[in-house]
């Protein structure tokens, strides 16, 4: 609970106008539960959380593995009820987002089944070339979508940095942007193409194009200044 204090302090500080007083959000902590969190995979979990599911038009389930804990973690059969329970939710117009652990293979943990009623699944993963100096650094893959598709389905690469004014702020971009605009960095300091490659994780013949591109955009710049 005192972490979540902290979280929602420094967001709404970074905000550029106060929240509303009345703002419809609702948390429920375990910090505060003294019998512990429902298990929303039980008839009896479901009912007691049922009056915080009516008032909200978007649910988060944060997290699978601790909130749904009847049946093994890969058996499918074990999420039937909570397959249920959702699109129970999604027919009376609510929203309901799952959060999950990845496991060792960069894949959900368990069973895949979870996934078939799903509109849209979304993985985060580091980036290869991450540092622990970045902090809130992380890609963005939409792994499967419905409803939207080409260059609204493109992964982002996305941060959460501290600007000048000391405010939070998120930024984000294209992996594809992401990626050229480090190679770009790394070539005005004087890397060279392989030493680039190994860097960032990439093939020397990504590098090569977004070196390509930084010469062609360097040429069109040139090429519009007005010499005296």
């Amino acid at each position: 609970a005192a972490v979540l204090q902290e979280r929602f302090r420094q967001l709404v500080e970074s905000l550029p106008e106060d929240p509303p007083e009345d703002l419809p959000l609702s948390i429920l902590t375990p910090d505060f539960q003294e019998f512990g969190m429902p298990d929303l995979s039980s008839e009896e979990g479901q009912t007691k959380l049922e009056h915080l599911v009516k008032k909200g038009d978007l649910v988060i389930v944060d997290n699978i593995s601790t909130l749904i804990r009847n049946g093994r973690e890969n058996e499918s059969d074990s999420w039937v009820p909570i397959q249920a329970w959702a699109l129970r939710q999604r027919a009376q117009g609510k929203t309901i987002l799952f959060v999950h652990h990845a496991g060792k293979t960069g894949d959900q943990r368990g069973s895949s089944k979870r996934e078939d009623a799903l509109d849209t699944v979304i993985s985060l993963k580091r980036p290869e070339n991450y540092s622990t100096e970045e902090g809130c650094r992380f890609e963005v893959h939409f792994t499967k979508t419905r409803g939207f598709y080409g260059a609204d389905a493109e992964p982002l690469d996305l941060r959460l940095q501290t600007n000048l004014a000391g405010q939070l702020e998120w930024t984000a971009m294209t992996i594809k942007e992401s990626t050229y605009e480090q190679v770009a960095g790394y070539l005005s300091e004087g890397f060279k193409q392989t030493e680039i490659a190994n860097k960032l994780g990439i093939s020397r013949q990504a590098v090569n194009k977004h070196y390509q591109r930084a010469m062609d955009s360097r040429k069109a710049v040139l090429s519009t200044r007005s010499f005296p």
